[in-house]
């Protein structure tokens, strides 16, 4: 499965990337932005994108949103420290397919790829 990582945050990413090794998932993209980000989607086709709220240039919401609005229907993951309940209803009403809060631990992301997965999966059928 090939993941896209978009987080302005390289230690993030760095974190994300061991954890998702941990994993067994090893083909990963990164960006540092949302607007870097659209364009390694189109570069990469990814089968799923965890996606970081708070970056400069194009914020996560907006990145959603952009990609939503041009039928991009890739499954994301917010991974943010925003654990408002109205950010996370946010989130979902603009696309993402998850969410979870940082810091997260190996399981606690295999259960929410696992769960965001199942439901794409099952909503395809």
């Amino acid at each position: 499965m090939k993941i896209l990582l978009v987080d302005d945050s390289r230690t993030i990413r760095n974190i994300q990337k061991n954890i998702l090794g941990r994993l067994e998932h090893k083909d990963i993209a990164e960006a540092g932005d949302g607007i870097e980000g659209i364009a390694r989607i189109e570069e990469s086709m990814p089968d799923l994108i965890l996606l970081d709220w708070n970056m400069p240039n194009m914020d996560g919401l907006t990145f959603l949103e952009t990609i939503r609005k041009k039928g991009i229907t890739t499954p994301v993951i917010m991974c943010t420290t925003e654990a408002e309940k109205s950010r996370v209803i946010q989130a979902i009403q603009a696309g993402a397919n998850n969410y979870v809060v940082k810091p997260f631990s190996t399981e606690t992301m295999a259960e929410k790829i696992d769960q965001t997965m199942k439901k794409v999966a099952a909503a395809a059928e």
